[in-house]
């Protein structure tokens, strides 16, 4: 069955239910008077609505205490759903390039991987929950129009999970009701055939302001600058939130995403050649053939009940349940020296198609709240959560003879035909289960000093095999850990505050050693030190950091192994010492600016350079202004440059700048038009060397028209 329709039919469906209810709602509750709801809103626990907490819902950042960014004791960026929607960013991970210290290596068209600190970022959360990514991996994108905003908050994430390392947790923060009626609607077209279309949409179900809903919907279609290569997004979301008696807030959602791209790149683009040359191609290279596919589809529900215990402690209960399939056909082109020949043949195809399924199933209970000792207020939270997560990858035989080899690079969508499909066997079937007991509490030492502390113990169990299969079984492994936090922060005056944290964190891993056998898990210990300084009331946040982190043991590849086509790897212990500084906040009222800057060194066991493909100084930049004189017309302009990077046995990059840029013009009090340019400079770079390459997208533009309802 077509995605669109059926997406179309579902919206229809939950647009006509969010209106009924708000209508029968209506019919049977009386109008509240304005005052008599201002009075309520500033009530405490006698008379609790859910409206002023609908408004107010703030991040457990990195330390699980419902702490401003200020008070955090760690670098944090956002980046929120209007510079999202004025920058033209429609995916989650082309989100983190804006992100102060954060870097993408889009290895592949379908997966990437994002590191900050020298490390690859392997915790992904929505709302504060989740899991670590597989090998740190991100396998497509979710769309970004779901979410309020993104939080980057670098370090080790000890406190989040007690799982993953040293370089940072990316956190998605979900659309949620708000107390108004209406939305908006936005149409996009542009370069490579882009046709996008996304709808937000909030109804008020409750005369009382009690219940409310919110529609989320996204469709895309687009082609790319890359050879026969397009891709086609579908979302939809709807939240409902409100009132159960006069403590209790209970919210359940649901979402559905379908991805369907055809001819992606499996692998990267080989340049080094045997003479030790660098190979330059069209900037639409591809190693794809035109049968090639990868689909996903997933489904994700939630359900959260918060309830006030007191005025000044509440307890809240999560579950949140994912379910999501893998359908792919792909064409691995590698060379067995890792280089092509001089007249650019020497590529080998390796066909592949597999079917898999993963569910995740988290569930989380905690209490938080305010509590007097030594004549002063204390913060604490405790909490238990149970995470079970399955996979499992069948992987098709073939049963036709071996392909031709590849022609000389690069060739055509049909010079390596499809192969006959026989039956499948088990790539992967394995599972996680993790259950842990966490704890922190911010301790008012004295009016400026304030000291944190917290703690993680997880026990972890592994059984199956790894998510990408092969290799030894896991017969029930079980880890225990637990990982400290400590933090201090001291108001230096009303605006400036010092900092200094501690955390040390772990992580299994799915990687294996020349001979089989899984890398021993790796071990991060993570300090920084810092101020952050808040100007024009408040407006501009200023942060300086100086951080040091160190990782035990991490999996590195060190061979491939082409009899079995995987790579084998070993440990490796790697330390990263660097600084970061980011401004972020509003200069004046038509103005806002973000500028980060992040110096970064890595070394190895020996003391020597590492990771080279990571660059070592990376500047973000993106402002917003009206123009003066023209109070409809908004202008931006977003830019990124990165140091030179190159992987040894691979490809080189120079340092390069990119720039983006946005015209918007406010039509009249409910349209807007907006118009993206990318890569202004068209500037021709290879957006990753650090599994091979892919270049990036040359200029290419982008209109909408955005109405609100």
């Amino acid at each position: 069955m077509n995605a669109k329709p059926r997406h179309s039919m579902l919206a229809a469906a939950a647009l006509t239910a969010i209106a009924s209810l708000g209508q029968a709602h209506a019919q049977t509750q009386a109008p509240v008077p304005a005052e008599a709801a201002s009075q309520a809103q500033m009530s405490t626990l006698g008379n609790v609505v859910v409206t002023a907490k609908r408004e107010k819902r703030v991040s457990k950042g990195a330390t699980n205490l419902p702490m401003e960014i200020k008070d955090t004791p760690q670098s944090i960026s956002t980046i929120d759903k209007e510079e999202l929607r004025d920058f033209g960013i429609t995916g989650t991970t082309d989100a983190m390039r804006y992100g102060t210290g954060v870097n993408v290596e889009q290895y592949e068209t379908n997966r990437a991987e994002i590191n900050a600190r020298g490390f690859q970022v392997m915790l992904t959360q929505v709302d504060g929950l989740g899991m670590t990514n597989d090998w740190g991996t991100v396998t497509g994108q979710q769309d970004a129009y779901l979410f309020e905003r993104v939080e980057l908050i670098r370090g080790a994430n000890g406190l989040l999970t007690g799982l993953g390392n040293s370089s940072g947790t990316i956190n998605y923060v979900r659309k949620r009701p708000t107390n108004k009626d209406g939305g908006e609607v936005i149409a996009t077209v542009g370069s490579f055939d882009l046709r996008r279309v996304a709808l937000d949409y909030n109804k008020v179900l409750s005369a009382d302001g009690a219940w409310a809903g919110r529609l989320v919907i996204a469709q895309e279609d687009k082609d790319s600058h890359i050879r026969a290569l397009h891709d086609k997004r579908s979302t939809l979301y709807g939240v409902v939130d409100g009132q159960i008696g006069d403590q209790g807030m209970l919210t359940f959602g649901f979402g559905v995403a379908e991805s369907r791209q055809r001819s992606p790149m499996w692998g990267s683009l080989t340049l080094l050649r045997t003479d030790g040359n660098q190979a330059e191609f069209d900037r639409s290279a591809s190693t794809s053939q035109d049968w090639t596919r990868w689909n996903s589809r997933s489904y994700n529900a939630f359900v959260e009940y918060t309830h006030a215990l007191s005025t000044d402690w509440e307890a809240k209960f999560t579950y949140n349940h994912r379910r999501g399939t893998d359908s792919t056909k792909l064409l691995y082109a590698y060379s067995f020296t890792g280089a092509l020949n001089p007249d650019n043949t020497g590529l080998v195809g390796w066909p592949y198609r597999s079917d898999g399924e993963s569910t995740s199933k988290i569930l989380d209970g905690n209490v938080t709240g305010h509590f007097d000792a030594f004549g002063r207020k204390h913060d604490l939270t405790v909490g238990l959560s149970y995470t079970k997560l399955q996979a499992k990858t069948d992987a098709y035989l073939i049963t036709s003879p071996a392909g031709p080899a590849l022609p000389a690079f690069p060739y055509g969508g049909d010079a390596y035909p499809e192969p006959t499909w026989g039956g499948t066997t088990s790539g992967a079937d394995g599972e996680q289960k993790l259950a842990r007991l966490y704890a922190a509490t911010r301790i008012a030492l004295t009016d400026n000093l304030k000291g944190i502390l917290g703690l993680n113990a997880i026990s972890l169990k592994r059984n199956g095999t790894s998510i990408y299969g092969g290799g030894v079984n896991l017969d029930n492994e079980k880890t225990d850990k637990v990982s400290p936090y400590a933090g201090i922060t001291y108001d230096i005056t009303r605006n400036v505050l010092g900092y200094a944290s501690y955390s040390d964190i772990f992580q299994v891993q799915d990687q294996r050693l020349a001979t089989g056998a899984f890398v021993a898990p790796m071990k991060g210990v993570n300090a920084e030190i810092g101020v952050k300084a808040e100007w024009l009331d408040r407006q501009l946040l200023t942060t300086f950091a100086v951080f040091q982190a160190k990782q035990n043991g991490i999996a590195v590849v060190a061979g491939f192994d082409p009899v079995a086509q995987q790579s084998w790897y070993e440990p490796r212990d790697v330390k990263s010492r660097g600084f970061e500084t980011e401004v972020t906040g509003h200069v004046n009222k038509g103005t806002k600016l973000t500028a980060g800057y992040t110096r970064l060194k890595l070394t190895g066991p020996d003391g020597g350079d590492t990771s080279e493909w990571i660059p070592r100084h990376t500047v973000n930049f993106r402002a917003d202004a009206r123009v003066p004189g023209l109070a409809p017309v908004r202008v931006g302009l977003g830019a990124r440059w990165q140091s030179d990077v190159s992987k040894i046995g691979g490809a080189r990059q120079d340092s390069y700048l990119l720039a983006d840029g946005f015209v918007a013009y406010e039509v009249n009090a409910k349209a807007t038009l907006r118009f993206n340019v990318r890569n202004l400079t068209d500037k021709r770079y290879l957006s990753t060397v650090a599994y091979g390459a892919i270049y990036g997208a040359p200029r290419n533009f982008a209109l909408s028209l955005e109405y609100k309802l």
